[in-house]
């Protein structure tokens, strides 16, 4: 086991809340296991400049995740936007070299790497993406910029948001994208058309895990579907889209993915995976 000393690097999350987080679990278990003298810990931050200085002062400070409502707001502080997160908006990891902050988004990467680890994005995919906040926001440029799928359509509540989301697709990505509002009517029209559907609103996190935003006629076996709820493991989504016949992601894929990301951003070392991800699913046995 590390010992913590003067020489431990720390790594934090910051957010608001941050009390539900997996992260410090996740991370300080990949670190034990990697013989890293690395600490996690999670910091529930109301100034988002100020604690962005003291991860700029502190040079024992590695970096940190970015969680809500910080993830669009933390940016005018920061050094370097990686080209990724910059499209997209948003960071949600923080790498600190000397002082030097550095902004990424591993949403975008960590999505990706859950679809290709379960053979769910075939070339020239269409993809049908449901919710159209940061995390939709990440997904559709990371889609967009791989440049593998065909066509991408957003149904989202939210018209600002959503019309928003696709205008800045077509712009700085020049992607084939369309949106329309999330109801029945239009999963009617989409799903029949689409491959991949990838659902990136909070319906069905605990505890209202009874709830989907799909009925259950609507499912068609042909589909690939990914949940990026990841509490509870199975969500009512997956649970019928599954027994409808479509292959199923977790969102503990994807929450999977851009934790290690993050790992291999701050410690230029392969990450754990095995160890990360079973604390994860113990968690929510």
């Amino acid at each position: 086991m590390v010992t913590i000393d003067a020489k431990t690097r720390l790594c934090a999350l910051i957010g608001n809340p941050v009390e539900h987080s997996l992260s410090p679990a996740i991370h300080n278990a990949a670190f034990q296991h990697a013989g890293l003298n690395f600490v996690y810990l999670a910091f529930k931050v109301e100034d988002l400049e100020g604690a962005v200085r003291g991860l700029r002062a502190l040079t024992s400070i590695r970096g940190a995740s970015v969680t809500i409502p910080h993830k669009v707001a933390v940016m005018p502080y920061l050094d370097v936007i990686d080209p990724t997160a910059r499209n997209i908006g948003a960071v949600n990891t923080i790498v600190s070299d000397g002082g030097i902050l550095t902004g990424y988004n591993t949403d975008a990467s960590g999505a990706l790497a859950a679809l290709r680890s379960a053979a769910g994005l075939p070339e020239g995919a269409r993809v049908l993406l449901l919710g159209s906040g940061g995390a939709a926001r990440a997904i559709a440029f990371a889609l967009c910029m791989e440049g593998k799928i065909s066509s991408l359509t957003v149904l989202a509540i939210v018209d600002q948001e959503r019309n928003a989301l696709v205008r800045d697709l077509k712009e700085k990505m020049g992607a084939a994208v369309t949106g329309s509002p999330l109801n029945d009517d239009t999963l009617r029209r989409n799903i029949p058309a689409s491959q991949v559907l990838i659902h990136c609103t909070p319906v069905g996190m605990s505890p209202k895990v009874g709830e989907t935003c799909v009925p259950r006629p609507f499912w068609q076996p042909h589909l690939t579907v990914m949940d990026i709820v990841y509490n509870p493991l199975e969500t009512q989504l997956l649970k019928e889209a599954r027994e409808m016949g479509c292959r199923t992601i977790r969102g503990i894929e994807m929450f999977l993915h851009q934790a290690i990301a993050q790992f291999e951003l701050w410690t230029q070392k392969p990450a754990p995976a095995t160890v990360m991800r079973s604390i994860l699913e113990r968690k929510y046995q």
